[in-house]
């Protein structure tokens, strides 16, 4: 039987036009999961302090290696007022998909109770993604005061004599220092607040304080030079510092504090970013160079899981709400 010359030409073209078709319908779907992928442009990180803080070397440090990872620049934004509220609250409201914020301990664990008026909900606005650096606090003094327990003896026979320095109002140094007194019947050294550690250091080798936590990195050097003395850790003994012996060595009961950082996004983030994010940092800070540039400026890289960074939240927010309520701690 002959075909007809024209039918097989209609046949051919109608197949072709079935194939065409079935391929356009399925190249705009392979378009669209090419779409999702995250990041489609740079990525922008607000430190809400200054160059140089403890959450801005944080950023830097993981900038680069991420931005290698997600094949898209990284951009650190300073955006500094307010103890970090500022940016946090900026990252809080961002809807781009492509702006996270590094914070500090206070900004999840206490600012919503000693502000009135803070403009984002720690436990609602964010996307948690992982902490990023932790360090113990050294209780310091100045050489002329007593070691180990004898340092508390003196203090609780000093009473509200003696003051102790923090960087301000609500920070960590003055909260643990409150948590750490309640942990020590008899002590009631009086807070006196400044701009920075460099100047509460200052104060104490001046003889305007008698005590102060401050990070390793600040303490250390001073401590060196033999300008300061350090009683010993709030938390347990640290690679950090390991000849430092912790408070708990030295008869403090129940007393454990460490400053830290960590990554966060909007709580409306997507999940892609989440995904990816939490990935490449668990890869980055396990990484020996990223690891050594911190321990060199006295942190410990740490890299967790959100949920693990939420538990680590609740429970220090816990703590810090009964020291807050305990002494009437406010700030607006």
């Amino acid at each position: 039987m002959r075909t007809n010359k024209s039918t097989a030409t209609t046949k051919r073209t109608l197949l072709l036009s079935a194939l065409s078709l079935a391929a356009g319908t399925l190249l705009p779907a392979a378009g669209a999961f090419a779409q999702q992928a995250w990041p489609t442009k740079p990525v922008r990180i607000l430190v809400g302090f200054p160059g140089g803080s403890t959450p801005d070397i944080a950023a830097r440090t993981i900038a680069d290696p991420l931005a290698k990872a997600l094949g898209q620049p990284v951009i650190i934004e300073n955006k500094s007022g307010a103890s970090g509220n500022i940016a946090a609250d900026t990252v809080a409201k961002a809807t781009d998909d492509h702006t996270l914020g590094v914070v500090i301990n206070g900004n999840l664990t206490s600012s919503k109770m000693l502000y009135k008026n803070l403009p984002y909900d720690p436990a609602k606005d964010f996307s948690y993604l992982s902490l990023l650096t932790t360090a113990p606090l050294i209780l310091v003094t100045p050489n002329s005061e007593p070691s180990g327990a004898a340092f508390f003896d003196a203090a609780k026979k000093a009473g509200d004599k003696w003051n102790y320095g923090s960087v301000g109002v609500g920070s960590v140094g003055h909260l643990g220092m409150e948590a750490l007194q309640a942990r020590v019947p008899g002590m009631a050294a009086q807070h006196v607040p400044y701009q920075g550690n460099p100047q509460v250091v200052t104060a104490m080798i001046g003889g305007q304080v008698q005590m102060a936590l401050i990070p390793p990195g600040v303490a250390m050097p001073q401590i060196k030079a033999g300008k300061l003395k350090g009683v010993g850790l709030t938390s347990g003994r640290s690679t950090l510092v390991p000849e430092m012996p912790s408070l708990a060595e030295i008869g403090v009961k129940d007393f454990n504090l460490e400053v830290w950082t960590a990554l966060l996004g909007p709580a409306n983030l997507s999940k892609a970013a989440q995904d990816r994010i939490t990935k490449e940092l668990a890869i980055i800070m396990k990484d020996p160079d990223v690891r050594k540039r911190l321990f060199d400026q006295g942190w410990q890289a740490v890299g967790t899981s959100p949920e693990g960074m939420r538990v680590r939240v609740k429970d220090e927010s816990a703590i810090m709400s009964k020291i807050i309520s305990t002494k009437g701690i406010k700030l607006q």
